[in-house]
């Protein structure tokens, strides 16, 4: 696994733009399997419930979007780390739903903006205070793998749901 992109080790091979562009979807139809009443639910103690995770995303989305436009506006960015533990602190009473039209909405703005950035702006470089120096094609590869990452889990949610 690298430094730099903790989630490599979850990419599969496909394009990126793909498996970015097919996570809304796989996302939903996840969900529909799940079901409304069982998104909420934390399948275990300390564990995020669909919902949560699907907060997430949208969370995460939000920061990679920015993160990139940093990236692409600035010199030599530095990303701002979060705590994802304190942002979902946030989280109850968000229907899964309404964090997945957000994540589909940012992630269809942020593939507008990658499909014009690559593969030009693919060696832009930025830094992230834990991991170190990156590019803006190692923050499209993390949002890929932190994508597979977290459908991995949802698809475990609703085999069982």
């Amino acid at each position: 696994m690298s430094d730099l992109n903790p989630y490599e080790s979850f990419l599969d091979g496909r394009p990126l733009e793909e498996i970015l562009h097919e996570t809304t979807n796989r996302i939903a139809f996840l969900l529909a399997k799940i079901g409304v009443d069982k998104s909420a639910v934390s399948p275990a103690p300390g564990k995020w419930s669909p919902a949560e995770i699907v907060c997430h995303l949208a969370d995460c989305e939000l920061v990679f979007a920015y993160r990139l436009r940093q990236t692409l506006a600035e010199e030599n960015h530095t990303i701002q780390p979060f705590d994802q533990d304190k942002w979902a602190a946030n989280y109850a009473g968000i229907g899964a739903g309404q964090a997945l039209g957000l994540f589909g909405s940012l992630r269809n703005w942020n593939l507008l903006l990658i499909r014009t950035a690559l593969p030009t702006a693919a060696g832009r470089p930025v830094t992230h205070p834990e991991r170190g120096a990156m590019t803006f094609q190692t923050i499209v590869e993390t949002m890929a793998g932190h994508d597979i990452n977290h459908l991995k889990q949802l698809e475990k949610l609703a085999a069982t749901a």
